[in-house]
């Protein structure tokens, strides 16, 4: 029997976004919860916070790099085709005006 997950994918991206989001509730349980004065609490907080926001920062920089990258390299692939079939298409004119010239002077020409 097929598991439900089956044939599903999931992208690096959400893998770590879910243990990034894993992470930061933890440790604000784990804050939370601990023995410490509110000031503590909130500067480690802080701290937390700071850090999952560089760290996801950084995230957002690598997929832009990654996006960017596949962009370019989309429109080298396109200017190629559209290179190849502009050829292909004045190649067929040329054909066809050369065939035009050919049966406009006689049929045994």
């Amino acid at each position: 029997m097929m598991s439900h997950h089956e044939g599903c994918s999931y992208s690096g991206g959400s893998v770590f976004l879910s243990f990034l989001l894993g992470g930061l509730v933890g440790a604000g349980v784990a804050l939370l919860l601990a023995p410490r004065s509110g000031k503590e609490t909130r500067e480690q907080i802080k701290a937390l916070a700071d850090d999952v926001r560089e760290k996801a920062e950084c995230y957002a920089e690598q997929a832009k790099q990654k996006m960017t990258s596949a962009i370019d390299s989309g429109k080298g692939f396109y200017q190629e085709k559209k290179s190849i079939i502009t050829s292909a298409v004045e190649a067929g004119k040329e054909a066809y005006e050369k065939e035009k010239e050919r049966l406009a002077k006689g049929p045994n020409a």
